[in-house]
């Protein structure tokens, strides 16, 4: 069922409500109808789904979309379809079938809803004008949400790029981070940015370039979703302890335990959520 308010778009001149379910766009074709008769819209509904060709179209997307048709009672509807004595509702449709294309819901936000296949071919049935008006605006909606999670996605690119997307090759292979060597706390790295890298990855970028002279890039383009994660945690916590006046070789041994148990965390996380899915 379609539980929550949808988005409207206006199409010439009346509100068409639009849901998402499971990846799939719902059209409200009450509201369709509504633009017809808006006294009418149920009647209209009902008119066109008795239709002998509606009965036709709905029984072969049902077939294409849905493995759970019931195509028996579907062959019952066909052979009504076009009698004077016939009728059709769409909850009797939805519930002798187990239709999925058509939704009917109660409520304030209620209504017939269709996927937008077969609301366009209400549409049609209502006014060819009006359908292709509805398909212009639908589309208009489909390229604002894209164009939406698009700089979504940019701009949680650019964070991850801020917090030093830094990775080894090594890490792919051991995840969780080695302790640091009394030899490397004593060293005095040249930026910040590398004491996170032997924090995390056991190296510095320097390091890295000189073992993967063949392969292009840099650390950061190897980086993993967990790595990044406790990249961007532990650059906040070094910035905090060099407020506090701590050493380096004392902030790298703090950050390195912390990644350490952070990195922990994250996978065993991840590895109890793969069991679930099997």
């Amino acid at each position: 069922m379609i539980k929550k308010k949808g988005t409207t778009i206006d199409v010439k001149g009346t509100a068409i409500t639009v849901f998402s379910q499971k990846a799939d766009d719902y059209i409200c074709i009450t509201d369709i109808a509504r633009y017809k008769k808006a006294e009418r819209t149920d009647d209209l509904v009902r008119n066109w789904i008795r239709n002998r060709n509606t009965i036709e179209f709905l029984g072969i997307w049902e077939k294409l979309n849905n493995p759970d048709f019931n195509s028996v009672e579907f062959d019952g509807f066909r052979i009504q379809a076009g009698l004077n004595s016939f009728t059709m509702t769409p909850k009797q449709w939805i519930k002798k079938t187990g239709a999925t294309g058509i939704v009917s819901k109660a409520g304030r936000y209620g209504g017939t809803f269709a996927h937008k296949d077969i609301a366009f071919e209400f549409a049609s049935w209502i006014s060819v004008e009006f359908k292709l008006y509805l398909i212009k605006e639908f589309q208009r909606l489909k390229d604002e949400e894209n164009r939406r999670l698009s700089l979504s996605w940019n701009l949680n690119r650019t964070l991850s790029k801020l917090n030093y997307r830094i990775h080894t090759d090594a890490i792919k292979t051991h995840l969780i981070p080695a302790l640091v060597t009394p030899d490397q706390i004593s060293i005095t790295y040249a930026t910040e940015a590398d004491i996170l890298n032997v924090a995390l990855f056991g190296e510095t970028a320097r390091q890295w370039r000189d073992a993967h002279q063949s392969v292009d890039g840099n650390m950061r383009d190897y980086a993993g979703v967990e790595q990044l994660l406790v990249l961007a945690n532990i650059e906040s916590m070094n910035a905090e302890f060099i407020h506090m006046g701590l050493s380096q070789g004392d902030r790298l041994k703090r950050l390195n335990k912390i990644a350490i148990r952070q990195m922990q965390i994250l996978t065993a996380k991840n590895a109890r959520a793969l069991e679930n899915r099997k």
